[in-house]
């Protein structure tokens, strides 16, 4: 990895002092780090190696104990449990050397934003790592990446967060703990095959390792590459590849030095005041508050370690509060997985073979090529793989529906809208690699489904070829359910991926005149499925999309698709598709001949529903506003009164027209 920019130790005017973590002192009565000798942590070795809740290799508890700030506080230390949805995880907290951890293998925080093997096109680019693997025996991450691989992940990370999420480490110890869990890997390179990595709390532990430079000599060549400066950057790579010895005596060395330049004479000048202090926040980086995953007992004994992976994984979302808390794309990335790994463990995806390749094309980090294949799929077309993780989460029926509530941490019915997420974030996946995705999530997270998708059985063929599509649209056209699902499904992504359709925009109406149907992506393709016509420009768009060619546009006066016209742009595609489906594809202007009542009825809740719409958006830009100003205050009560008290009138008088909301069965 090369070197890119990362932050300086600040200036600082006053000396900083060094915190004490351990009641040692110097013969001089001040505080001083001490690396305990290995002697010290025989016994509390011993006494986890036989807890009934630890449940580590012994290589593994031996390298809990050395990283120990005070092992022999860990002999007869109370193992907790914290309770996850599949069973229990037992836990032990402590302070630890930070240099005898590693930062977590994958920052979950950027799901939303990293390039996938699902995408047919990520060749040659960084890709997101596999989920981490179940131990037969053990509560470890089996992580079965390339060695390699993880090294640059964990660098990235590290220099990511050093930029993002500033940390007051060094001046301050740092003070909430991080989780730890440990971790081996499948590696056949001679890379030491286990470690400590963190599952909660690195952007705290990357700006520990940058209050630690070293001399160039404490850290073997072979780890660092091409000559340096004298000083180097600690980087997690760096220390993933030391051996548990090495990693010790790297903490031993680092102690010693600061130390010593700390007890040399004061000279009062801005220099030695500024070298003083890096040694003194080099020392207070060098320990960390920790808990460590140590064990798990799963609800069904038969299941063993299986779900071990899935049980640290439901810890993310609970743990990222406050001003770190994911993005809700990441939150929706992790959601999903945590879905399809709950379908897969439950036997809810088919027979092992089938489900193991359908687990492994949905989630889309690895093996997608082969899974796809092995499922019947064309492995190069992005679309059938979106679609299938449409198909897989509109399912319905008792366990399903459970399973995927439980998931999502949320009670009753299973709306569209809970849905909803997870399938976005899984299927932008299949073009993580390709193409920026900002404006496409932002136009499926409106609403990428309509409700046919769930009270059908539906399936995903492989339509891999023009001839099967056209195929696809006469069996639609002849009023076949199945067809029409996946020909909305995939003229959906072809028309969403390829710029064609958007959130509705506020110009719209300018562009084509009149109104337009201000409705979410999934209800536009149930409006076009409804006409032959928009059934012709949903099957077109599968195969020019495919073809890498614009979407045609349905003449009414010729009656046949055509070429857009050459001033058109992708949002104007967009309001002339929600004009249409608005307004009908005859050629004539909307509002000339007289309506029905209840095409009157349905102008105005279209309307209604437009304008409350535009008021959520407001809303947002408030919030958005509020946000980017670092505003706290809450409004005042009177400011907002009648605000509350108009959207309590409307919910009423829309209750009074509406059916009741679908309880839980």
């Amino acid at each position: 990895m090369s070197d890119t920019m990362t932050p300086e130790f600040e200036p600082v005017d006053n000396e900083v002092q060094v915190i004490p973590v351990t009641d040692f002192r110097s013969s001089d009565g001040d505080f001083e780090h001490r690396l305990p000798p290995l002697s010290a942590t025989t016994r509390a070795e011993e006494y986890l190696q036989k807890h009934p809740d630890v449940h580590l290799s012994g290589m593994g508890i031996r390298r809990l104990v050395q990283g120990a700030v005070e092992p022999q506080l860990l002999e007869g230390i109370r193992v907790e449990r914290h309770r996850v949805e599949t069973g229990w995880l037992m836990v032990i907290s402590y302070r630890a050397y930070s240099p005898m951890v590693s930062l977590a293998i994958e920052n979950d925080r950027l799901l939303a934003e990293a390039s996938y093997a699902a995408d047919p096109h990520a060749v040659g680019v960084r890709k997101a790592l596999a989920m981490p693997e179940p131990h037969a025996e053990h509560a470890v991450l089996v992580h079965p990446d390339d060695y390699k691989d993880i090294l640059e992940s964990v660098d990235r990370s590290a220099q990511r967060v050093l930029v993002d999420n500033p940390q007051e480490v060094g001046q301050r110890l740092v003070e909430r703990p991080l989780m730890l869990v440990p971790a081996t890997f499948k590696s056949e390179t001679g890379e030491p095959d286990d470690d400590l990595t963190a599952v909660d709390g690195n952007c705290r532990l990357a700006f520990c390792f940058h209050r630690i430079p070293v001399p160039r000599g404490w850290v073997d060549d072979s780890l660092i590459g091409a000559a340096s400066k004298k000083t180097v950057e600690l980087r997690p790579s760096h220390l993933m590849r030391m051996s548990l010895q090495h990693r010790r005596e790297l903490v031993r060395k680092v102690i010693k030095a600061a130390h010593k330049r700390l007890k040399e004479p004061r000279t009062g000048s801005p220099a030695d005041i500024r070298d003083r202090n890096k040694s003194a926040m080099t020392l207070n980086a060098l320990t960390i508050p920790v808990t460590v995953i140590v064990g798990y007992r799963d609800d069904n004994d038969q299941r063993g370690m299986q779900r071990f992976p899935a049980g640290v994984r439901s810890l993310l979302l609970r743990m990222n509060t406050g001003g770190k808390v994911f993005v809700d794309g990441a939150k929706n990335a992790v959601k999903a997985e945590e879905i399809i790994n709950g379908l897969y463990d439950e036997g809810l995806l088919g027979p092992e073979v089938q489900a193991r390749a359908t687990r492994d094309a949905l989630i889309g980090r690895g093996e997608v090529a082969a899974s796809m294949e092995d499922l019947g799929f064309d492995p190069g077309l992005p679309d059938l793989r979106f679609a299938l993780v449409m198909q897989q989460l509109t399912y319905k029926s008792p366990r399903f529906n459970a399973l995927v509530r439980s998931k999502l941490q949320t009670e009753g019915h299973l709306v569209l809208s809970r849905r909803n997420g997870p399938i976005v974030e899984l299927g932008l996946r299949s073009y993580s690699a390709s193409m920026p995705t900002n404006s496409p999530r932002t136009a499926l997270e409106t609403g990428c489904l309509w409700q046919d998708l769930v009270d059908n059985s539906w399936t995903v063929e492989n339509i891999d070829t023009d001839a099967k599509v056209g195929d696809l649209l006469a069996r639609a056209n002849e009023g076949e359910t199945q067809a029409a699902l996946l020909l909305g499904a995939l003229g959906m992504i072809s028309l969403v991926m390829s710029g064609h359709l958007l959130a509705a925009a506020g110009s719209a109406e300018a562009l084509t005149g009149t109104t337009i149907a201000r409705t979410s992506v999934g209800l536009i393709i149930k409006g076009l499925l409804e006409e032959e016509e928009g059934r012709q420009i949903l099957a077109d768009a599968v195969k020019r999309v495919r073809a890498g060619k614009a979407p045609r546009w349905w003449d009414t006066e010729k009656e046949e698709l055509v070429e857009q016209p050459s001033n058109w742009r992708g949002s104007t595609y967009n309001a002339m598709l929600r004009g249409a489906v608005r307004h009908g594809w005859q050629a004539k202007s909307p509002g000339k001949e007289k309506k029905t009542a209840a095409e009157q009825e349905a102008d105005k809740l279209t309307v209604f529903q437009e304008q409350l719409g535009t008021a959520v958006d407001r809303l947002r830009d408030l919030l958005g506003l509020r946000e980017e100003n670092g505003t706290t205050d809450r409004l005042a009560w009177a400011e907002v009164e009648a605000s509350f008290a108009q959207i309590e009138d409307i919910a009423e008088d829309l209750r009074l027209i509406s059916e009741p909301k679908p309880r839980n069965r």
